[in-house]
Formats: C-alpha cells, structure tokens, sequence
C-alpha cells in the first residue's frame, strides 16, 4: 500500500492571499503603463507560472500582441519584456506584505496534516527574493511549511516538475507515489501533471475563482455552485485528480486516498 507521506502546497490563491490579488494587481498595472489594458481574466489566465513568464504569456495572447503592435507600430521584444518585468517587481515589492494572510482553513488543515506525519513542502511562481517577504509574513500569522523551493533554486519553473523533485529530495520522499501536489491555478495542476504525482486543485480562495471573499460570500448559492462547476471543470481538463472545493478537505480527501489503496490491495490478495 502506497500512503501519502507529502503535500506540496502553492502559496498565493492556495495558502495565502485569498483570490490571489498580490501579482494580480501588480500585472494590471504593468501593462497600464505599456498603454495597453488587459481584463482581469488574461491577467490571471498564466498564474502559477514563473513572473516573467508570465508577463510573457500575456504579450503573447493574439488581443494582447495585437494591441501591443498598434501602440507601438512594431511586435513587442526582449527589452520590453525585460522593462516589464522590472516594474512588475517593483509594483509587486510594494505590496506584498499586503498579501500574506493565510485562506481560512489553511492553518487547521495543515495542523492535521502534521498531527497524520505528513510533511508540507511547497513551491511557487514567486522568485526567491519575493518569497523572502511572503514567507516570513505568513509565518508571523501561522503559516509554515517544512520546505520552500522557488523557480531560482530548479532548471524551471512551473509547469516542469523540477521544483516537486526537488521538494522530494530536500524531504527524503522516494516515490512520486507518496506525493500530493496542491495548488489554485492551472499551471499547478501541470506541475504536478508532469511531476507524475497525485494533484488536487482548490477552488474557494484560487486564482481560478477571482474573488475576494466579501466578494464570493454575496454570491447567491446558485452562482456559487455554477463558478464552482466551471473551475472544476477547468482543473479537471487541465489534468487534476481531484477537485476540492477548499482546502480543509483535503486531510479527508487522503484519508480517502488511503482507504482505496487498501481495498486494492485486499482485493488483490483476496483474488
């Protein structure tokens, strides 16, 4: 029987900063200053990736490169990726202490985790310099996990499966099979795809959802199970094993996992 004895939790839309706000707000305002409005969805559509990445992403959307051509009269290159960037970080230094609560949940979940033996390693889309702030303050709220690997320490970032393996081996994990990878956007999800690791999205909080908790709260219970429905099935498409609808499902849901691994092998040895 195969336990799991790893969570490889995400940080901003899965531990922290509910709705995933922090680079959000830090993109938008990105390209307002290129002269160049993007909605909120392209923003958020390449989240989890490596930062830089995914400002790349978002020239590359046919709306985007289009609007970027006829600003400027030419396609966009290296060295206004590079500008972008750099005001990227400094928009996004300025306010991420501001987003470093833990989601409601959060800090149970990972306490019955433990309470079970189970190590929280986690990786991300922040740089390491990023991960110095958020780290530390969430930390000063509750939240801390057993190991921390960012973009700069691995070949790649998401969606390679670089920083999974490395969480494993900083944890002495020897199998991909005793791994769960968390997380609230589609780049997670093939993270842990192309980790070849169990992998669980989370929906109340995510990036996927958008919203603020206010925000969901006020939806009516209809509206909430079709957001829901949709991001499910988004998830679902993009690889995910599961599906939960927030985070403090997720000790019952490996329970689950468990218990089925069991019954295979009970049914194995009774056939």
């Amino acid at each position: 029987m195969t336990k799991i004895t790893c969570v490889i939790m995400d940080w901003a839309g899965t531990a922290v900063d509910y709705g995933c706000f922090a680079p959000l707000n830090a993109f938008i305002r990105v390209f307002e200053e290129k002269g160049i409005s993007i909605t909120f969805r392209q923003a958020r559509e390449p989240m989890g990736l490596p930062k830089i990445d995914h400002i790349k992403a978002i020239l590359d959307m046919p709306e985007v490169s289009l609007k970027f051509h006829m600003r400027y009269n030419r396609a966009w290159n290296q060295s206004d990726l590079a500008e972008m960037y750099q005001s990227f970080e400094k928009h996004l230094f300025a306010s991420l202490y501001d987003f470093t609560d833990p989601i409601p949940g959060v800090l149970e979940t990972m306490s019955t985790l433990r309470q079970q033996g189970i190590k929280i390693g986690s990786t991300t889309g922040y740089t390491e310099a990023m991960m110095t702030i958020v780290e530390s303050e969430a930390s000063e709220k509750g939240y801390r996990v057993d190991n921390l690997v960012t973009p700069d320490d691995v070949p790649a970032g998401r969606p390679a499966p670089y920083m999974i393996y490395q969480n494993m081996i900083d944890l002495e994990i020897p199998s991909i099979d005793q791994v769960i990878k968390v997380g609230d956007t589609i780049a997670d999800i093939r993270e842990g795809v192309n980790a070849k690791v169990h992998t669980a999205g989370i929906i109340i909080g995510s990036n996927e959802m958008g919203l603020t908790e206010t925000e969901y709260n006020a939806l009516s219970d209809y509206n909430k199970q079709q957001l829901k429905k949709e991001i499910r099935e988004r998830m679902l498409k993009a690889g995910a094993n599961a599906v939960l609808d927030t985070i403090s499902e997720l000790p019952a849901y490996i329970n689950q996992l468990s218990k089925k691994e069991t019954e295979n092998v009970c049914a194995t040895i009774y056939y």
